[in-house]
């Protein structure tokens, strides 16, 4: 719920940077919140989680009004909700990776399922915005989701617990996001014809 929450809120903060109005800004929280896990319900071929419970539209709800009557004071709060973020990141891309091997997928599926999860919903919010999407920016977003899930993996491998495993993994990812974002570490750009 706390990544939820999390997600949901950087959605509605974005759109209302836009000055989307109430239903605009409800609309890109829940992209965030729901749209990485809808994805991968789909292509697992089972009803989407969100649609078993509705505490995942009322939890966006309350992100919304959270934003709309506290919006001013949660300003200095960004670096965290930047955390929280990335806490959401971490906590989704795990909750892929067990949901995908649930389904009997192969490891290889479940970090793709696991990166899908954690990072599609904020391709759907900055699509909806009109934003580059993050995961195409020189920040590392998506690529903690899979180093993340290689961890995951890994300690699968040898045997660890599933709890240790799990939270080796979420660790991991969070580390290689906040470290990356504070010295500013990004993947090599791809060099091309200027047009």
């Amino acid at each position: 719920m706390l990544g939820t929450f999390a997600f949901a809120i950087s959605g509605i903060r974005h759109a209302a940077a836009k000055h989307f109005d109430w239903f605009g800004g409800y609309v890109c929280g829940i992209a965030v919140a729901i749209g990485g896990g809808t994805i991968r319900d789909v292509m697992l071929g089972t009803t989407p989680f969100w649609m078993t419970t509705p505490i995942y539209i009322i939890c966006t709800g309350i992100a919304l009004l959270t934003v709309a009557f506290f919006g001013k004071w949660m300003e200095p709060l960004k670096n965290a909700w930047f955390v929280f973020d990335t806490l959401g990141l971490a906590l989704f891309t795990i909750a892929g990776i067990q949901k995908s091997l649930a389904f009997g997928q192969p490891f290889w599926v479940a970090i793709i399922m696991g990166c899908i999860t954690g990072s599609a919903g904020g391709v759907i919010r900055d699509v909806l915005l009109n934003n580059e999407p993050v995961i195409f920016q020189r920040e590392i977003y998506a690529m903690a989701c899979v180093l993340g899930g290689v961890v995951y993996w890994v300690g699968v491998e040898l045997g660890f617990p599933i709890e240790l495993t799990a939270i080796v993994s979420f660790v991991t990812t969070c580390l290689i996001r906040l470290l990356a974002v504070r010295y500013h570490i990004s993947l090599p750009i791809l060099k091309g014809e200027e047009r």
